[in-house]
């Protein structure tokens, strides 16, 4: 397929701006990838979007697919290589019918690789065009966990107490040592890390127990127990980890932290590793930096409405600072990196100090601090001030240095982002000011104000609704009435009796009824009102608190009560998450 002639009719349909259409096309030419893919990577589009119009322009139907219907044995009978390298996925056979979806159909290598696939099977075949999350959805079927287990144990042969003995490198998972006995160990340690990212974990623990070794993986904010494997394989397994990760073996005393890549399922994740010693064996903990979970655009992570005009508002001045808040947990760093994405543009000089850096964004000039040799967030700050950017991206503002600099950033014609430590939004403005920050500097500073939450997402397949019980109805009406005149369209749209979503759980999402997690959100933009209010001395949370709300503010709650009205979220994650 033309891909001028694609990005065309993108920038035609309002998918793609036509910068970021030529500037994608100019990176596909310089860097020998399809400018699509770079679209996909980069998530300048729903890939839903784009795949309607390939559709228009090739005539060949797309369809939506729900890869976990689709039968294990229909998997089986096509090689796990013409996914990996063709972007093509079995969907459905009927007799002498094999019906595909693919990616990119006009790819003459993935036709010669199709033609051969039907004169090997002896069937004709039928296209469909699939976004490419349904590929990679299909990749991680072929990822077994329990099996590798299984067949490792088998084969390996350890004595009581037996013990096996180099920045981020990239490292093969399947890469043996000098012994043959390491195989095993390898495997256990290479199928774990797989099934952690098939299962989209964001942090594995390997701990010891006194009778086991056990393996958990937190997914959607919750830890589950993945394996359990003898106590004798735990010295093996953290010596492998450490070896991946460039720690000392020897060392068992103390912490120690450390970080690798590998590939899987065709793209580069990230380990960060860390090893606590405790009085049973060393626990190692990894956190798994998967660009596919961890790099998401705005509006997937759940910013819509009027908060999200408000957010593309603030992006578009030439200065000032967007702060975002909320406890430890609740997807801040997440928010910076969409906004980062937002505003990474070929004439934009980005620079970020991070600690550390999660996930690496192509075009973004990222640097990690180091408190230990005296490179801080306010040393390195006064450092980028030096290279010209145009955007600052702080990961936290910690202290009273780096507040004043941060603040003195925006002051002089930067756009700054970062992050605070607050409950709310309204309680940046007094926190900034016992940071001994001037009252009379916020109002001109900071644009747009942030806090968030993460709540479990429900499942699609297996919710329906329910009608909302009495004690629930009352916290809806006050939700709704809270919320501001602007917004009497959203009061309007839903009246009592309220129905609100459960899901008792199913195959798709494993019985849990919830599938991946969404942040709810609380903006407060600096009106001309709050910043006279703001200049005339330390007001309190409360007086900022009760004028943001008649300036437009949707408050937090408000906003996860309606995700909950229209099924998104469950309204109990929203209560337990916010308060009135």
């Amino acid at each position: 397929m033309d891909e001028r002639l694609l990005f065309e009719k993108l920038v035609n349909a309002g998918v793609v701006t036509e910068r970021d259409a030529k500037r994608l096309l100019e990176d596909g030419s310089f860097s020998g990838k399809r400018a699509e893919d770079l679209l996909y990577e980069r998530r300048l589009a729903d890939e839903y979007d784009v795949v309607k119009v390939k559709s228009a322009l090739s005539g060949i139907p797309w369809k939506k697919v729900e890869v976990k219907e689709i039968p294990e044995d229909l998997l089986k009978s096509v090689p796990e290589e013409l996914i990996n390298n063709y972007k093509a996925v079995p969907l459905n056979r009927d007799g002498d019918m094999l019906v595909l979806g693919i990616v990119h159909p006009k790819d003459p290598r993935a036709e010669e690789a199709l033609r051969f696939l039907a004169k090997q099977l002896k069937v004709t075949l039928g296209l469909y065009l699939v976004v490419p999350s349904v590929v990679e959805a299909v990749r991680r079927r072929y990822s077994p966990f329990s099996g590798d287990i299984k067949d490792a144990l088998r084969s390996i042969k350890v004595k009581s107490g037996e013990d096996s003995a180099s920045p981020t490198r990239r490292v093969r998972l399947d890469e043996a040592g000098k012994g043959g006995e390491e195989a095993p160990i390898i495997k256990i340690v290479a199928a774990t890390l797989k099934e952690a990212v098939t299962l989209s974990a964001s942090d594995i623990h390997i701990e010891p127990q006194k009778s086991r070794t056990r393996i958990r993986f937190r997914v959607d904010g919750n830890l589950i127990e993945a394996q359990s494997l003898p106590p004798e394989l735990h010295g093996p397994i953290i010596s492998r980890v450490k070896v991946l990760s460039n720690l000392k073996i020897d060392e068992t005393r103390i912490p120690q932290d450390g970080r690798f890549r590998a590939e899987l399922f065709a793209r580069d994740i990230d380990f960060r590793v860390s090893t606590f010693p405790t009085p049973a064996g060393e626990k190692v903990a990894l956190r798994v930096l998967d660009p596919e979970v961890g790099l998401r655009s705005l509006s997937d992570l759940g910013l819509s409405g009027a908060n999200a005009t408000l957010v593309d508002e603030s992006l578009s001045r030439p200065y000032g600072m967007i702060l975002i808040t909320g406890p430890t947990g609740s997807g801040k760093s997440t928010t910076l990196y969409a906004l980062m994405q937002k505003l990474n543009h070929e004439e934009v000089n980005i620079v970020s100090l991070e600690d550390p850096v999660e996930y690496y964004i192509e075009g973004v000039n990222q640097s990690q601090v180091r408190p230990e040799i005296g490179y801080d967030f306010a040393s390195g700050l006064r450092e980028i001030l030096r290279q010209d950017p145009d955007v600052i991206m702080v990961g936290e503002i910690r202290d009273i240095e780096t507040a004043d600099l941060a603040v003195h950033s925006a002051l002089t014609g930067h756009i700054v982002l970062s992050t605070l430590h607050t409950n709310s939004a309204t309680g940046v403005i007094p926190r900034l000011i016992d940071m001994k920050i001037e009252p009379f500097l916020l109002p001109s500073t900071i644009n747009l104000i942030i806090s968030q939450r993460l709540v479990s997402r429900l499942c699609d397949a297996c919710k329906h609704k329910v009608y909302a019980p009495k004690d629930a109805e009352l916290l809806i009406e006050r939700s709704l009435a809270s919320l501001p005149e602007s917004q009497s369209a959203l009061k309007n749209k839903f009246k009592a009796p309220f129905q609100i979503y459960e899901a008792p759980g199913c195959k798709v999402c494993g019985g849990k009824g919830r599938a991946g997690r969404l942040a709810i959100f609380e903006v407060l933009k600096v009106t001309r009102a709050l910043a006279e209010l703001i200049g005339s001395g330390n007001p309190s949370e409360q007086k900022i608190g009760d004028l943001a709300l008649k300036e437009g503010m949707i408050p937090l709650r408000a906003d996860g009560v309606i995700k909950a009205l229209e099924g998104l979220i469950p309204l109990e994650d929203v209560l337990r998450e916010t308060t009135e």
